[in-house]
């Protein structure tokens, strides 16, 4: 995709700043995010022979379990606006020999789905991200059948995500952190306010919007090392570090490395997050 229309800038990222992290990422992410991705699959009961929609899928793990769960009558599309990450996602389906999922390189925004085609429009942390929102869930709302589920799982505020807020904190201690985007520009927090959401999907046409909040600990890494390297690599904390001097690097992973060393037990780094599934019909 070339980094034009309304969500030009996250293409932009996606392709070319974040893909290299979260390829490479890859293992760690999906299994600190399966747990989550997998909660809200339960809620969502996507069943044999279903068509589904897996927006921003990635590398490809949700919709590969969605691929199973539906069976070979069922088939999931999965679209990303990473190209990078997209070609994993076709590596690990073949490797699996799924014959029932495909992907495309598409912005979930602005593409022409085929009208009243899909039974479920899925999503595990991937639709925080658009330009217009409104826009963009009108569109998935079209690509719905009649009686069709929404199912997508967000993060909730920052106070609630200590993974992300004590490593922000750490950093706040040696630099000068980026001015706070505002609460609804695109981004890993957007959709924290649930009455915004039910906002956003009521005017899209959905109905019976329904919040579930999900709350536990993710696992950052096994040991001090892998989860310091994770805090500094993906999310928030990264974009923070984005323009810091090699000494303030230095001095901030020092600090984060503290924090985490109080959370360290036997079965590895443990931080606490707080999620939203989001539940809707059309």
């Amino acid at each position: 995709m070339q980094p034009t229309g309304p969500n030009a800038e996250q293409i932009e990222y996606w392709n070319v700043q974040a893909s290299p992290t979260w390829i490479a990422q890859n293992a760690r992410l999906d299994a600190m995010l399966a747990p989550l991705g997998l909660a809200a699959m339960d809620r969502a009961r996507p069943g044999a022979g279903e068509r589904v929609l897996d927006v921003g899928c990635g590398v490809g793990q949700s919709s590969l379990q969605l691929a199973g769960r539906v069976g070979p009558r069922g088939s999931v599309l999965g679209v990303d606006i990473s190209a990078p990450m997209l070609a994993r996602a076709r590596e690990r389906a073949s490797a699996e020999k799924l014959a029932n999922v495909v992907f495309e390189n598409a912005d979930a925004q602005t593409f022409a789905f085929t009208p009243n085609s899909v039974d479920l429009v899925f999503s595990r942390f991937g639709v925080m991200f658009f330009a217009d929102p409104g826009a963009a869930f009108a569109n998935l709302h079209r690509a719905l059948k009649g009686g069709g589920r929404l199912v997508f799982v967000c993060w909730q505020a920052l106070a609630q995500n200590p993974w992300m807020s004590e490593a922000i904190a750490a950093i706040a201690k040696h630099m000068q952190l980026p001015a706070p985007a505002a609460p609804d520009a695109p981004g890993p927090l957007s959709f924290a306010d649930a009455a915004r959401v039910r906002g956003i999907l009521g005017r899209a046409g959905f109905r019976s919007v329904a919040h579930e909040p999900l709350v536990g600990e993710l696992l950052l890494g096994q040991t001090i090392d892998e989860a310091v390297d994770f805090a500094t690599e993906v999310g928030p904390a990264s974009r923070a570090l984005r323009d810091a001097t090699e000494a303030q690097r230095a001095a901030a992973k020092a600090s984060i490395r503290e924090s985490l060393a109080a959370r360290a037990t036997t079965a590895g780094v443990r931080m606490g997050y707080g999620a939203w599934i989001v539940t809707a019909e059309r």
